[in-house]
């Protein structure tokens, strides 16, 4: 069962990410990779997603030799990516689309997106025409369909939404942690999907595999329902809300790869006491945040930092950090919370915060602790 139908020819609702492919000295490993690719078309599915920036352009030429070359192209949808450092200007996007289909191996994609949208590049991609150079691209049968993957703020999709009605498709992180997380917004970015009528690819759905090893009472309450490994019940959850077209899953091995299929080959959404363990789960992780920043923001709304920092949104960043230890919260940092607004370290000390807090945290103590964290 599917919760999303708007496109067909997508066989199920578990989407193989090549991001994370299994490697061997340095290369990627056909042998294993071909091993995943015909179990996960054995189980009836049929999405390959990758981007040139994955592996070093190592993913794009496994898919043209593991699968492009071994399976008849109606057996496989594969989605490709237009990605920021690879352009400069609109004459540069056609010259690059043609060698991404000359490594993968194929005449044309299933989707292309506009890859890892955000406040700042979207400006870039509207300069160079991107957007329109992709249509183009679908109206000579060079791509079937057209949509964005995306990674800031709901307000910034809701723009781009508006501006590109012609978008098919939205591609977005989302687990259970993030669902509320006010750094990442993963609530707020699929309800504007849903507002705008758009489908949903999931990335991220383990949240990088943070949410494979959990800690130990968290790991115990879903040990306890006997019903999967950690990693299924974080797939499962992305999975049962609606218009979710696909889950995605980056796999390294075999291992992985059925774990993964044992989920996903008979779908069914999390019942009512999954959930509440879920729920509980996320209690865990909640208790674990060093800041306990309700995010009301009375310290940038009611007062105007006047270096505009998003010290809500910073804490919660810092937060996760502590929480996973993974690259995830560093990448928004950088390229979310900071592109616009100030960074930590930019703090002035003026102590306007800390007055409005209803919480009295000390607040310029702990962008301390932020920039130290990230800014390294």
């Amino acid at each position: 069962m599917k919760n999303s139908s708007f496109f067909p020819e997508i066989r199920g609702n578990f989407g193989f990410g090549c991001m994370r492919l299994p490697m061997k000295d340095g290369q990627v490993d056909y042998a294993e990779f071909r091993r995943m690719a015909d179990a996960f078309t054995g189980a009836g599915f049929n999405y390959f997603d990758t981007a040139h920036g994955y592996l070093g352009g190592k993913s794009e030429t496994a898919i043209r030799d593991c699968v492009a070359k071994r399976y008849d192209r109606d057996r496989f949808l594969l989605t490709n990516k237009l990605t920021d450092p690879y352009f400069q200007k609109q004459e540069d996007i056609r010259p690059f689309f043609e060698n991404q289909l000359a490594w993968c191996g194929v005449d044309y994609f299933d989707f292309y997106l506009m890859h890892s949208q955000d406040k700042v590049n979207y400006e870039k991609y509207k300069r160079a025409k991107a957007y329109e150079t992709a249509y183009a691209f679908k109206e000579e049968g060079l791509i079937r369909h057209f949509g964005i993957s995306f990674h800031d703020k709901a307000d910034v999709l809701d723009r781009i939404l508006t501006e590109h009605p012609e978008i098919e498709i939205v591609q977005i992180q989302f687990n259970y942690v993030d669902y509320d997380d006010a750094s990442v917004e993963a609530r707020k970015v699929y309800e504007t999907c849903l507002k705008h009528g758009k489908p949903v690819i999931v990335m991220e759905p383990v949240k990088g595999g943070s949410l494979v090893n959990l800690p130990e009472d968290a790991d115990k309450l879903l040990r306890d329902l006997g019903g999967g490994s950690n990693a299924s019940y974080a797939l499962r959850y992305a999975a049962s809300f609606p218009n979710m077209e696909m889950v995605l899953s980056g796999m390294s091995d075999m291992t992985q790869m059925e774990d993964n299929l044992s989920a996903m080959r008979d779908f069914r959404p999390l019942d009512g006491r999954e959930m509440e363990a879920i729920r509980q789960v996320c209690g865990i992780f909640r208790s674990l945040n060093l800041v306990p920043c309700t995010a009301c923001r009375y310290c940038i709304e009611e007062n105007h930092c006047p270096k505009e920092i998003l010290i809500p949104d910073q804490f919660a960043a810092l937060n996760a950090h502590e929480a996973f230890h993974n690259w995830n919260t560093g990448f928004y940092y950088d390229e979310v919370l900071t592109q616009g607004h100030g960074k930590a370290s930019d703090c002035i000390g003026c102590g306007k915060c800390e007055r409005v807090c209803p919480q009295h945290l000390e607040i310029r103590k702990l962008l301390k602790t932020v920039a130290s964290t990230f800014e390294k």
